[in-house]
Formats: C-alpha cells, sequence, structure tokens
C-alpha cells in the first residue's frame, strides 16, 4: 500500500518521511492553503526515491507545468473541475485525480464520472467534504466499494494513525493520504504522529 505525506513544508520534515520509507511527498501550491510552500523552497529539498507531487487548485495548465519544471515534480494533483483535456495536456502519467464521493447523489453517477478520467489519469485520490482537503473530515459514504475502480486510488480525508486501520479495512484503498492527521498545525508535521501512522501501516501489511 502506497503511503503519501501531503502538506508538506519544511525540509525536516521532508527528510523524516523519507527515513520513515514514504513513497509520494506532497507539496501544495495553492497560494490560499495554510499550507502553501513557493516552488522555489521545493526545489531546494533534497531529494530521495519518493515521488514528489504538486497540489494545485485552479491554476492553469501553462503555469502548472512551469511549476512542474522549477519544482522538479513528479506528479500532479488536482484539485478542481480540470478536464480530461487538461489533464492529458499536463501528462496521463503524471496525474493524481481528486474526486468527493459526497459530491455524487449515488455510486452510478460516481462511477461514471470516474470512468471519463480513466485513460488521462495515474491515479485517483477520493477525498471527504464537497470541496478542499486538509481539514480533518473522514469520508463517509456507504458505496464506494460497490463499483470497480479503472485505476489505482488513494483515500484521503482526516486519517490518523488512531483510524487508518479500520478505514483500510472498510474502503479497501491502493493507498492512503495523510495530511492534518499527523500535523502540529498546518504545514508544520508531528514526529510522533508520523511514526505511529507509519507503524500502523506497516504491522497491518506484515
Amino acid at each position: 500500500m502506497l503511503l503519501k505525506i501531503c502538506g508538506l513544508t519544511r525540509q525536516e520534515d521532508v527528510l523524516l518521511c523519507q527515513a520513515l520509507g514514504v513513497d509520494l511527498l506532497g507539496f501544495i501550491f495553492h497560494e490560499a492553503s495554510p499550507r502553501f510552500v513557493n516552488p522555489e523552497a521545493v526545489a531546494g529539498f533534497v531529494r530521495a526515491e519518493a515521488l514528489r507531487v504538486g497540489v494545485f487548485v485552479g491554476q492553469s495548465v501553462a503555469r502548472i507545468l512551469h511549476i512542474k519544471d522549477l519544482a522538479s515534480l513528479d506528479l500532479i494533483q488536482l484539485h478542481g473541475d480540470y478536464s480530461p483535456v487538461q489533464c492529458r495536456a499536463i501528462g496521463p502519467d503524471r496525474v493524481i485525480k481528486v474526486f468527493w464521493p459526497q459530491r455524487y447523489p449515488g455510486p452510478d453517477e460516481f462511477f461514471q464520472d470516474l470512468r471519463r478520467y480513466a485513460a488521462c489519469c495515474r491515479y485517483f485520490l477520493l477525498d471527504a467534504g464537497q470541496a478542499g482537503g486538509g481539514h480533518g473530515q473522514t469520508l463517509q459514504t456507504e458505496w464506494i466499494n460497490k463499483g470497480t475502480f479503472a485505476r489505482p486510488w488513494f483515500l484521503a480525508g482526516g486519517l490518523c494513525s488512531k483510524n487508518v486501520h479500520n478505514f483500510v479495512q472498510q474502503y479497501k484503498p491502493d493507498g492512503l493520504d495523510m495530511n492534518s492527521g499527523v500535523e502540529k498545525r498546518p504545514g508544520i508535521k508531528d514526529r510522533q504522529k508520523l511514526i505511529q501512522s507509519r507503524n500502523v501501516i506497516k504491522r497491518r501489511q506484515a
């Protein structure tokens, strides 16, 4: 199971995630976010095996591709109303498209939308609530397991060491995206929470 830690703003947290074997590191380039980080800062962070993910909300494709090159990003996570055409322009092999299942009236509409994006995304990410992310809400949707995912998918929304095991059992995602549940405050990760969460996931995989 893949583990993504999102909302990173500090070199020390990046280094800790890399030492813990985190698979993906998320950096938020939406200026309204309390976890916003400058692309130039990310460019200066020490690289390791973990993939770098840039999180974008509403920026143009040209701006996204510029920041991708500047910050040396591997993957692009898209929040908002990006079309399949825009996803293809960014690159189907590098797009993580975010969906909010609670926006949909039921599984038919939800899985129909996922099928629209299957050919232009590498991963899907399912978040709680109606929009945004990093808000600490957990996903509360009964019908997630009633369809077939055409792409590997991440579960996000209020995940922490105390609840991650139950959510993995309930939804059976391919990956986990953790943010507020491993923080002291927005953008500042908590060392013990990160270690505890990683240990819970490792025990489940053993």
